[in-house]
């Protein structure tokens, strides 16, 4: 399961007891998903999300507000990307009450309109709007994070959260909301949708904290140790990789060296603190510098020891000319 529709599905396992706070979870949920949709004379408001365990949410909600004499339907669930969706349709007349009791219809001479302005006298306390933006959250956000399994495991860079809409001014009052609890976002447009996304992590955890999915913000915590952790190895490794290389190449190159001296003019005719060196790294040549150091009798610096290996290079390179 993704990480956002984990988030999605924790929020979802804790009931709202309070009536005002449930219809600002109603109001953002059709708000940030609601499609009208007519079947014959029938017209519904239909939402479609991947959360299996929306329908018996909205189900409770919608009973302990208006009763057992209206009920939600659920359609077949169709797969799209290998995702499975579930489509939960309202009928308009049967819902008319609760429809403009969160108040995203409009009913006029000119007939149903969906209305995406906010409704702010259903924000007017702290924990209405918590719930208004639980609401938009499990209707209309995606995610592309992903957790790691294991810390030997990538799961890409970055992180990177965003709630999508066909209205622009729907997203902006929306930010709007989210800035009073210091959560910034930026709004893009997206083909024929609007787009406000959030690349932060420690916005993105302050957002899930707020809106009570406390595992996903510890999940998400861990998530960002382990790839600290991963990075830091890598780099690590990395550095190891590179003195390694080196190391392996300045070996190849007084070996090297050292062969055509040898076939030359020969070790002999080399001074004795020359041929020492020669000899040392002959029989040694995986070695580093540090390593020739302590194998060797010789008392030498690493920096004395690199200056005979030049002279040695030195000389092979004017024998080769």
């Amino acid at each position: 399961m993704s990480f956002s529709r984990e988030s999605k599905e924790e929020i979802l396992k804790t009931e709202i007891e309070d009536d005002a706070c449930a219809i600002s979870f109603l109001s953002g949920l059709f708000r940030s998903c609601g499609e009208i949709s007519k079947n014959g004379s029938k017209t519904y408001i239909k939402i479609v999300s991947d959360v299996e365990g929306l329908f018996a949410f909205c189900k409770n909600i919608i009973k302990k507000l208006y009763g057992d004499e209206i009920e939600a339907e659920i359609g077949e669930n169709y797969n799209i990307n290998k995702n499975t969706f579930y489509e939960i349709s309202f009928e308009v007349e049967k819902f008319k009450r609760m429809l403009m009791d969160v108040g995203v219809l409009d009913f006029s001479e000119n007939g149903l309109t969906y209305n995406f302005e906010i409704d702010k006298n259903l924000l007017l306390e702290d924990e209405t709007r918590r719930a208004f933006i639980k609401g938009v959250y499990i209707g209309s956000s995606t995610s592309s994070i992903k957790l790691s399994s294991d810390s030997a495991q990538s799961c890409g860079s970055g992180y990177h959260m965003e709630f999508v809409s066909q209205s622009h001014k729907f997203l902006l009052d929306f930010s709007n909301i989210l800035a009073e609890y210091n959560i910034i976002g930026k709004i893009f447009e997206r083909k024929n949708s609007f787009v406000l996304y959030i690349k932060d992590v420690n916005t993105i955890q302050d957002l899930l904290a707020l809106i009570g999915a406390n595992q996903s913000v510890l999940d998400l915590s861990n998530e960002i140790v382990t790839r600290e952790l991963r990075n830091k190895v890598n780099r690590q490794v990395n550095c190891i990789n590179a003195n390694i290389n080196k190391t392996v190449e300045a070996s190849l190159k007084q070996v090297s060296a050292i062969n055509t001296i040898i076939n030359t003019i020969g070790l002999d005719s080399l001074p004795e603190d020359l041929q020492e060196v020669a000899v040392l790294r002959l029989a040694n040549q995986e070695e580093s510098l540090d390593e020739l150091l302590k194998l060797s009798t010789i008392q030498l610096t690493r920096s004395g020891l690199n200056h005979r290996f030049r002279k040695l290079i030195k000389i092979a390179n004017t024998l080769e000319e």
